[in-house]
């Protein structure tokens, strides 16, 4: 989960004529990288070869 200070310190670095769909797309894009990032710490990842199962359910 994205928090208050990074929230906060994510709108000081954008540009001042940003619109709101960009500042929602960016912070939409924080939270993903930190649930990734909170996934792989925690262990929640798939080999490749279980990455190449799952694909091919869905390339056939």
């Amino acid at each position: 989960m994205i928090t208050k200070e990074q929230i906060k310190n994510t709108l000081d670095c954008l540009p001042e004529n940003v619109s709101i769909e960009q500042v929602i797309e960016h912070l939409i894009f924080l939270d993903k990288v930190q649930k990734g990032i909170d996934d792989s710490e925690n262990g929640r990842t798939n080999s490749v070869e279980e990455a190449k199962q799952k694909l091919n359910k869905w390339l056939k």
